[in-house]
């Protein structure tokens, strides 16, 4: 694991962040997952214009500006030294004073960290997930706009809490409307009669770097898609659910709460477009 933080990189244990960061003691920031593919930045473009529209969101600046956080990106990876690789680029509001107002921080914080990523063991990739459905709800958008990913993920963390507890792999995640959001880590996708179908954002969905190349994809092959309003029904009825997310690829879900979902442990679309999408992250990434 490479770090860069406060100016230098240094290796994992090396990292250290003070107590009176208010990404630590808040959650007051925001993040990116990106990926590196054979020595090139998948999508680069498209996580940093992500990570400065979530910071305009929450009113915090980012130090030096996108191209100053790309240039400690790059320098961060080519340290790591693998052609393959997870970032998790950070901005935090910074060192301030105990309690929540932000206006105490004057210097946000950059942090990037350059590691590998294995969200789920290879075999269940192959067979597929067991999901769960959440008893928590995502917050309203009216609440917290699920666009903007911030550094509080306390909601994803005890879905996945819950799925893990109950044996299984994710946790599917509903709105309050009882509206299919997303899994704890990643976006839902559901092929049912012949059409592939993903919630939008409006009901809780992060507009996933994944979740848009699968979406690009699939419209290239020619097939129907929809961005639109699922419920739990639709995946109990569909041929094919599938999880989209940076540090998941794509990865196919065989059962919701006991329930075979599709022909157990067939997924011949899922593993089309894993296939087309290796090979959309040769032609999208940025060289280092």
């Amino acid at each position: 694991m490479k770090v860069w933080i406060d100016g230098a990189i240094v290796d994992g244990p090396d990292a250290k962040i003070p107590v009176t960061d208010h990404g630590l003691l808040y959650g007051d920031g925001v993040f990116e997952g990106i990926r590196v593919y054979g020595g090139a930045v998948f999508r680069l473009a498209d996580h940093l214009r992500r990570l400065a529209a979530g910071a305009r969101a929450i009113g915090l600046e980012i130090p030096g500006g996108l191209p100053g956080v790309e240039k400690i990106l790059r320098a961060t990876a080519i340290a790591y030294a693998a052609p393959d690789a997870y970032i998790r680029l950070l901005v935090t509001r910074g060192d301030g004073e105990l309690g929540v107002d932000p206006t105490s921080c004057t210097n946000p914080r950059i942090v990037c960290i350059v590691d590998e990523v294995r969200l789920y063991p290879e075999a269940k990739r192959k067979s597929g997930l067991d999901l769960i459905t959440s008893s928590l709800r995502k917050p309203n958008a009216d609440a917290l706009d699920p666009r903007i990913k911030s550094l509080n993920y306390l909601n994803s963390v005890l879905a996945k809490r819950e799925a893990r507890l109950a044996g299984a792999d994710e946790a599917l995640l509903q709105n309050a409307a009882g509206r299919v959001a997303e899994t704890s880590v990643a976006n839902v996708f559901v092929y049912r009669h012949g059409i592939l179908r993903t919630p939008p954002a409006t009901d809780g969905a992060l507009e996933g770097i994944t979740r848009d190349s699968v979406l690009e994809i699939a419209s290239e092959e020619g097939l129907g898609v929809r961005v639109e309003s699922l419920g739990r029904f639709d995946l109990f009825d569909a041929d094919e659910v599938f999880l989209t997310g940076t540090g998941a690829r794509i990865v196919p879900v065989a059962t919701l709460d006991g329930q075979p979902i599709g022909e157990p442990g067939v997924h011949p679309l899922t593993d089309r477009l894993s296939l087309a999408f290796t090979d959309y992250t040769r032609c999208h990434g940025s060289p280092l």
